[in-house]
């Protein structure tokens, strides 16, 4: 009876306590009960409106979008709490459970106030490109400065938990992936490259053999080809007009209408860069993913991976043709197969019941302003160029100094405080200067200006938390301008199709579904945000929070023990 008693005791001083999973260890041999998911799946669609789930509901299938929709959670007013809505910060918050002013991703790029140039949020000379000999491949996460969900399942698996990153966007594969990834990919489409899946040497030296693989397949070439609508064309009478002015063409195409011949049209836009502006793309990346769950054995130990994928391809599609295309319907269309193939494909190597997914978007959009102004909806192009030189030329007039604007980017205006310093100007009363011409201009809404040490003040309403969030007292600019609503920047790709950027609905409310082991069904209309993902995949698991994270677990979706 001693002894018994002796051996039990034994065993408890060793019996972890209840997180990751149920992990005993007795002697050398370590014994794992699963109780967290074997793999975790956050995908990530690129523009995707929480309407377009609701909009084209009746030509999705069972086994994609619908299946997550009424087998897991709906999260049905899911927004992002801060400005820029663009693809940069929205990956990086939805990893992060923090927004810009923590985790540091301020856009896609900004003005480096140190280096004194437009910078990339993935951007790094330091490391060198892996698969390829292009500078897309020049790239890692070190301008992110908080961890990712991914980063602390990694700490608390001592490694062992593997994490995966990919896109057709580098920036949609490095950042959520984190820092702690064993590998982030994604394709080099741009520049005439050689439509490769490509990393850099931030994560290793040489591709995976099932990478090479992949690369040397015909894999990515068969996707030249026709791309017609899935279903008939007059069925989808979800969206507008296939023929009409507010859409930009392909090269070498006479209008943006259907069908669209991919292999002749290639050589003209981009080559492998026409795959990646068609649903195609999308297909190419569930390809690739697939491959990855395969090569890399994801969801084959006791140890939870993680595999991050973000579709980039609705995006490219949304800013060429806009909200209400034929176009932008049938991508839909299509990406409720590639769901329902991944699912389809966990299912079998994973095991039904044995993973969790959650399903987002980096951000919405609005509809072409063209288009809503033919409808009697207010809406506009703004020209920041002539601003920009405008403003510098007032302040030229009343101060003397030249080039006292440095930049413009993000809605935000950087001033040359070098000159403003060797000139012994008075920096608040220039911001202030700024703010007033800002003001005068129809398009321009509301104008903000940052105290001397760039820090947002008098945060007392919606748009301003929403910029407070979003601003970086490092990075960000000294004077913030909100459009109104439906109005962005006039480029020439901005005269068609869409874009993105604001704090209005149309570009905050993004749809939020979560699947799979440990996942109740239901819906909520209640708010949730952006960053509560990231604490409640943590919660989830059992693991710390990312460093910087200040969202909220949604109890309400997860099963109680």
């Amino acid at each position: 009876m001693k002894k018994l008693i002796l051996f039990l005791s034994l065993v408890l001083l060793n019996i972890s306590c209840k997180s990751q999973n149920e992990t005993i260890v007795y002697k050398d041999k370590v014994v794992v009960s699963q109780v967290n998911p074997k793999l975790v799946v956050g995908i990530v669609v690129d523009q995707m409106r929480y309407d377009y789930l609701t909009r084209f509901y009746n030509k999705y299938g069972e086994g994609g979008f619908k299946r997550m929709m009424n087998e897991g959670y709906n999260c049905k007013n899911n927004h992002f709490n801060y400005i820029p809505t663009k693809t940069g910060p929205g990956h990086t918050s939805i990893y992060t459970g923090t927004t810009p002013k923590y985790n540091g991703i301020i856009g896609n790029d900004w003005f480096d106030k140190n280096l004194n140039k437009k910078v990339n949020c993935v951007e790094d000379n330091s490391v060198q490109p892996i698969g390829t000999s292009s500078n897309d491949g020049k790239k890692s996460p070190k301008r992110m400065l908080t961890t990712t969900f991914a980063d602390e399942n990694r700490l608390f698996t001592q490694m062992r938990g593997k994490t995966i990153g990919i896109s057709l966007k580098h920036r949609g594969a490095i950042l959520p992936a984190g820092h702690t990834a064993n590998a982030a990919y994604w394709l080099d489409y741009k520049h005439e490259g050689a439509g490769n899946w490509i990393t850099s040497s931030f994560y290793m030296n040489n591709l995976p053999k099932w990478v090479q693989d992949f690369n040397t397949s015909t894999i990515t070439e068969s996707y030249f080809k026709e791309w017609n609508t899935l279903y008939p064309i007059d069925t989808y009478t979800e969206s507008g007009s296939d023929l009409n002015m507010f859409e930009r063409k392909f090269k070498g195409k006479e209008s943006a209408t259907f069908p669209y011949n991919l292999e002749a049209l290639k050589s003209l836009n981009g080559n492998f860069k026409i795959i990646a502006e068609s649903p195609y793309g999308n297909s190419l990346t569930t390809d690739f993913a697939l491959a990855a769950i395969d090569g890399e054995q994801l969801g084959q130990d006791e140890f939870t991976d993680v595999l991050t994928i973000s579709y980039s391809s609705t995006d490219k599609i949304g800013h060429d043709f806009g909200v209400n295309s034929k176009e932008v319907e049938d991508t839909y269309i299509r990406l409720d197969l590639e769901i329902e193939r991944l699912l389809k494909y966990l299912d079998e190597k994973v095991g039904v019941g044995e993973y969790t997914i959650f399903l987002t978007s980096d951000h919405g959009a609005p509809d072409v302003p063209a288009y809503l102004k033919s409808e009697k909806i207010p809406s506009g192009l703004f020209d920041e160029s002539a601003m920009f030189d405008d403003i510098n030329e007032l302040l030229h007039k009343k101060y003397g100094a030249p080039g006292l604007l440095l930049s413009r980017i993000n809605n935000q205006l950087f001033f040359n405080h070098a000159l403003i310093e060797k000139k012994s100007l008075d920096l608040q009363l220039i911001k202030q200067t700024a703010a007033n011409a800002l003001l005068k201009y129809d398009l321009i809404d509301k104008v903000f200006i940052t105290s001397e040490i760039n820090i947002f003040e008098n945060i007392n309403g919606y748009v301003e938390s929403m910029l407070a969030n979003g601003h970086h007292q490092k990075r960000s600019g000294e004077v913030l301008f909100v459009y109104k609503p439906a109005v962005f920047k006039d480029t020439p790709w901005n005269r068609t199709g869409t874009d993105h950027h604001s704090g209005f609905n149309y570009d905050t409310h993004v749809p939020l579904l979560f699947f799979g082991k440990g996942i109740l069904k239901g819906s909520t209309i209640n708010r949730t945000e952006i960053i509560d993902i990231a604490p409640t995949i943590s919660a989830l698991l059992g693991i710390s929070f990312p460093n910087g994270t200040i969202g909220m677990p949604l109890d309400f979706v997860l099963e109680k023990d």
